[in-house]
């Protein structure tokens, strides 16, 4: 990952700029396109970010909105093809910077000879910045500017706000089309006495940044995933943002460090019990109805 406007790889550049937050579908084929145009003329392919997200920065009382976090992010955008990724530290002073003097910063990073964006694509102080800026600035720091096509599912455009909704929703098949992937939530697991023990199905947290969206309330099967291996999980999301994991099966090695939890099939809503019987009566089901969703049953 490069850090902003610094250590850059030598020689010419073509970059392509968006938040790129969730990393979907339309952002696949932006960094795919940026990658075989610069190879193609014998360029590096940098895809710019950044880090905080903007909204966090200009609106910090905006609900939790981010689909991926910016290690994730960097190993996406990798993965769809991008040679590095810049990770730009989004800060007030940088919200300030007119456009030209954003285009000023890249320009002073390297050799950039193309600049890729979406038709929407605003930046500088006041989103004053725009397509048609950037194509007024290309000769006077020698870039040229492409445009990206849209992405479309049926006769709409693959978005992140479309991602978002479909989580909100619990819809996970949604949110998987329009990503490309399942979506996945990473973070530490919490080491404080485990829950639900005296039901007979202790669980364990799940550590999520605040800056998280989480997907819609409710019982849900997914995968618990280390470097090593994936164990089997009922989750549990409830309203105070806490993730639960029963895990189905022993890990062959304690859990440590970092996980992944890849979401694959909403099994219920959340519900009230009247007795922990009843409740241990339900969450037997949700352990059938997990291992079921998980091996494709």
């Amino acid at each position: 990952m490069l850090h902003d406007f610094a250590g850059w790889p030598k020689g010419p550049l073509f970059l392509a700029i968006g938040v790129f937050d969730g990393v979907h579908l339309g952002h696949q084929a932006v960094v795919r396109a940026t990658a075989e145009t610069a190879h193609a003329a014998g360029a590096t392919a940098v895809i710019c970010t950044f880090d905080p997200l903007p909204i966090e920065v200009l609106a910090p009382s905006a609900p939790p909105s981010a689909l991926t976090d910016i290690d994730e992010r960097c190993r996406l955008l990798e993965r769809a093809g991008a040679d590095a990724v810049a990770a730009i530290h989004f800060t007030r002073e940088v919200s300030l910077l007119t456009p030209e003097q954003f285009v000023a910063a890249l320009a002073s990073a390297g050799e950039v000879r193309q600049i890729r964006v979406g038709e929407d694509f605003r930046f500088g102080h006041d989103r004053a910045g725009n397509v048609a800026v950037l194509r007024e600035l290309g000769p006077r720091y020698r870039f040229t500017l492409v445009v990206a096509d849209a992405v479309t599912q049926g006769d709409r455009v693959v978005s992140s706000s479309r991602v978002r909704n479909a989580l909100l929703a619990g819809d996970l098949a949604e949110a998987e089309r329009l990503l490309g992937r399942r979506f996945t939530l990473r973070g530490d697991l919490a080491r404080g006495d485990p829950h639900g023990r005296a039901l007979g199905y202790p669980s364990i947290d799940l550590a999520v940044a605040r800056n998280r969206l989480l997907p819609q309330d409710g019982i849900y099967a997914a995968w618990v995933a280390t470097d090593r291996e994936r164990v089997a999980a009922a989750t549990s999301l409830s309203g105070d943002r806490r993730v639960e994991l029963y895990l189905l099966d022993r890990p062959s090695r304690p859990l440590d460090g970092p996980v992944s939890v890849e979401f694959v099939r909403r099994i219920r809503d959340e519900l009230r019990f009247d007795s922990p019987a009843e409740a241990a009566a339900q969450i037997a089901k949700d352990v059938s109805e997990t291992r079921k969703a998980l091996t494709g049953g």
